[in-house]
């Protein structure tokens, strides 16, 4: 009977019975929805349907892709290809030669993406709205916050009506320096969540002189484009970071090639101008096998930032070069616990830091961030919209578990990311090292209602509170 429905709604069957047409799906059909799941490969090139295009199917199930192909007929036609004598070219040798199944990689699922609307002079933000929203986001820094609201939104004004009665506005880049762990970095990144424009943030410890092992000083724009979906037109209106900007410094008492340090601020001198560059598509670097495009960075907004170490100890002996033998002599360790000393940078200090002339002018607009204390850590801890304590709230209540925090215990916590020196990156590790045995113990006991951490736990001379669903218990299983 199950026979008999197998034929009459899948398959269609001449007089004598045999199967004409079957709609069910053959074992090759089969394979061949598996095969469609993997991207496609150049067989040239060895690049993915993706970042290629459309590749070329030739026989043997070979692929390649148009700009190989196109090569290799202009090879022929120019004569270098001429030794091959393509009528006895045999393309049955190369049909198990392709893409192994160990590299293959799985297509990605296709996302939805929104339409971003198109900034104009009434759905720019303002200065305020821009500092609002980092406000929810980065505590303290209001000078910073303030600069970088009014240069990001002059430099899309500036874009948008690109003259103003024939008189060319200028780009504001900026250079931003800041002990390690104030917020740099942070401060460009939710900056990137809450502008809907084109931001790439990159790293200058890579970078290196054209010619050398390393990132050309081209890979930054080619990581802006990369964040604009290959659309030059968006990356040409984008922001770029680029970080660690003190790692390139001139190099002292050095007889070799700085390839590292000079080099690349020359390199970068015609990127923050303002000019043509050829950068690769899907690439970092330059090779015959990737195809270049032009991007112009004249409205590209460029921020540096660095936590330029030993600036401050330049700064000081410049402050006390007027120092003299007798009453009217200041003291040498004057400025030894001054930690906003690094707001009195002048463009001489990081001449003498290693920066070029050159490569300082470009940058017009300098600007520190203040080194965080204690009340700024605990703000940290638990005010902004994705603060830590907050992220480990919401786990715990996955488990229908309340966690609180004594005020006391937040400011152990701060105390401790002090002694560290850090800055803010401290207080992440501070809080994993103690929220551990809590983590491990709370999915064990489904009757503990909340947790309640106190100063004596962070300290290590106590265990946190616990209260039971219902009834109150003074402590949680001891730290093993």
């Amino acid at each position: 009977m199950a026979d008999e429905f197998d034929d009459l709604n899948f398959n269609e069957v001449d007089e004598e019975g045999n199967i004409i047409h079957s709609d069910r799906p053959s074992d090759q059909d089969e394979k061949k929805e598996k095969e469609d799941d993997y991207e496609k490969y150049c067989y040239l090139c060895r690049r993915p349907e993706s970042t290629a295009g459309r590749l070329i199917h030739m026989p043997n199930d070979i692929y390649v892709c148009q700009d190989c192909m196109q090569k290799t007929f202009d090879g022929i036609n120019g004569g270098s290809l001429q030794f091959i004598d393509m009528s006895n070219f045999d393309m049955s040798r190369f049909s198990n030669m392709g893409m192994p199944h160990s590299q293959r990689v799985k297509k990605k699922a296709e996302k939805q993406k929104a339409q971003e609307p198109e900034l104009t002079m009434e759905n720019i933000p303002a200065p305020h709205k821009i500092k609002e929203m980092l406000d929810d986001y980065v505590i303290g820094q209001d000078y910073a916050k303030k600069v970088i609201s009014v240069a990001v939104y002059n430099h899309y004004k500036r874009v948008i009506t690109n003259t103003m009665d024939d008189i060319e506005i200028d780009k504001s880049n900026m250079l931003m320096i800041g002990p390690t762990g104030s917020g740099k970095t942070y401060l460009v990144k939710t900056l990137a969540r809450l502008l809907n424009v084109p931001l790439a943030i990159t790293d200058a410890t890579s970078l290196t002189e054209a010619g050398y092992i390393g990132d050309d000083v081209e890979s930054v724009i080619s990581k802006l484009l990369a964040a604009a979906d290959n659309d030059v037109e968006r990356a040409e209106r984008g922001i770029v970071f680029i970080d660690e900007i003190d790692k390139i410094a001139k190099k002292r008492n050095t007889n070799s090639r700085d390839v590292s340090g000079e080099s690349v601020q020359q390199g970068l001198l015609k990127l923050l101008e303002g000019s043509d560059v050829e950068v690769p598509v899907g690439a970092s670097s330059k090779n015959a096998m990737v195809p270049l495009t032009t991007v112009n960075t004249r409205n590209i907004l460029f921020i540096c930032g660095g936590a330029f170490p030993e600036l401050e100890e330049i700064i000081k002996n410049r402050l006390l070069k007027t120092s003299t033998m007798g009453f009217g002599a200041e003291l040498k360790d004057k400025y030894d616990e001054d930690e906003d000393l690094l707001g009195e940078v002048t463009m001489e200090d990081l001449r003498e830091f290693g920066m070029i002339p050159e490569f300082i002018g470009r940058l017009p607009i300098i600007f520190t961030l203040k080194h965080l204390d204690k009340d700024a850590l605990v703000q940290i801890l638990k005010e902004p919209k994705n603060a830590i304590l907050k992220q480990y709230q919401k786990l715990l209540a996955l488990d229908e578990v309340d966690l609180e925090f004594d005020d006391s215990a937040l400011e152990a916590i701060a105390e401790q990311a002090l002694e560290k020196k850090t800055g803010a990156r401290a207080l992440r590790a501070i809080i994993e090292k103690f929220m551990l045995d809590i983590m491990y113990q709370i999915p064990r006991d489904d009757s503990i209602g909340r947790v309640t951490i106190n100063r004596d736990y962070i300290e290590g001379k106590g265990v946190p509170i616990i209260e039971m669903r219902g009834v109150e218990v003074p402590a949680l299983e001891g730290k093993n």
